[in-house]
């Protein structure tokens, strides 16, 4: 599997098109963001480090923007109404995209991440 089309077309039919509306998002939100297929999942990288990624599970769409990330929007991850593990964040596939939420997790990577020469955060 080597494209975001590859990865929808192998997932459960009926969250496709939530993660085709999520990964379009993004796509169009931040044009200079490079999509890949690592570790079986969607993600972006910026300057080939690491930014967000998402993957599927039966109840969810996870959202991962490592734990840096999360720990930094905690507050507003449980305003939203997700839940969360060290990772990922869980938005259960009932629920509204909070893309506000997102576009700040990505925002704080993309700047926070400015300077990192390496694939994830040491």
């Amino acid at each position: 599997m080597e494209t975001l089309e590859e990865y929808v077309d192998q997932i459960d039919p009926q969250h496709q098109e939530r993660m085709i509306e999520v990964l379009t998002w993004v796509k169009e939100t931040f044009p200079n963001l490079k999509s890949r297929i690592a570790w079986n999942q969607p993600m972006f990288t910026d300057h080939d480090t690491y930014i967000i990624g998402f993957s599927v599970s039966k109840k969810h769409l996870a959202v991962a923007p490592e734990a840096v990330g999360i720990n930094h929007f905690t507050h507003d991850i449980v305003e939203a109404g997700y839940d969360y593990t060290k990772q990922l964040v869980r938005i259960p596939w009932d629920s509204a995209v909070d893309y506000t939420l997102l576009d700040k997790m990505i925002r704080f990577n993309m700047m926070d991440k400015a300077e990192c020469s390496t694939f994830w955060r040491k």
